[in-house]
């Protein structure tokens, strides 16, 4: 890996990415809305290939401003990992709030996926950050799962049809995670069991491991969302529902 943009490098499991891609040597284009932190996060980094560009990927005239960047320049690498969530009973929560979140964590994502693959090369990566809900429901927070869900099925069907090409595309599924992402959605990681709660760079390890490693197309971060997922396997789809109904955020 030589050079690599990130969405949603600002914070959270992107920053944390960026700071070990940073590490290994990786030349970074760094993507998020706030200028003033992209400038400080650049400023910190080790090395000193790393630009950013502001961009408000809910918007589609930003979505589309970093597209055509992305055709015109030779990447290694794509994580889009921006994305939002919002928790709520799905029609207590304003709808347009609900449509800019599909634009974010799938429109944008989709755009971007198809501006890299434009261009990409053997050897190339492309990581889409999904969650562990993309493998189940999550009431109280109906549209966010339903992305998320987008997500794993898009970039399975991709790793299939860029495999020969020699492109590895890549669904890294983190659970929870210790940011202000559930602050953000409106719940709190208070509202969860430690024990699956994992760091950002705990997250970033694995994604970069299975950059690495190249083997899967899905990768479930932690050994307990793993291990949920497989427990899920024994049971119908109406005792998945009822048990992620007791752990979301409505009643």
């Amino acid at each position: 890996m030589k050079n690599a943009l990130v969405t949603g490098a600002s914070g959270g499991i992107g920053l944390a990415i960026t700071k070990q891609l940073a590490a290994e040597g990786v030349g970074l284009m760094l993507v998020a809305r706030s200028v003033d932190r992209l400038k400080e996060i650049v400023t910190t980094l080790p090395g000193t290939d790393h630009k950013f560009i502001q961009a408000d990927l809910s918007l589609q005239s930003d979505i589309d401003k970093l597209a055509t960047h992305i055709t015109g320049q030779n990447y290694d690498v794509l994580i889009n990992n921006a994305g939002v969530g919002l928790y709520g009973r799905f029609d207590k929560i304003d709808l347009e709030q609900q449509l800019k979140m599909l634009t974010l964590n799938c429109n944008a994502l989709v755009t971007l996926s198809y501006a890299f693959l434009q261009q990409a090369r053997a050897g190339d990566a492309l990581v889409n950050i999904s969650s562990v809900l993309g493998f189940s429901s999550f009431p109280g927070a109906a549209a966010y799962a339903g992305t998320k869900g987008f997500v794993v099925r898009f970039s399975e069907s991709l790793y299939h049809e860029y495999r020969d090409r020699g492109v590895y595309v890549l669904a890294l599924c983190p659970g929870v995670t210790a940011t202000n992402f559930h602050r953000a959605a409106g719940s709190s990681d208070d509202d969860y069991p430690g024990i699956i709660v994992q760091t950002p760079e705990q997250v970033a390890r694995e994604t970069i491991t299975a950059l690495k490693k190249r083997k899967k197309p899905v990768v479930i971060s932690g050994i307990m969302n793993r291990s949920m997922f497989l427990f899920q396997r024994f049971l119908s789809r109406k005792q998945v529902v009822s048990i992620m109904g007791r752990f979301g955020p409505v009643d």
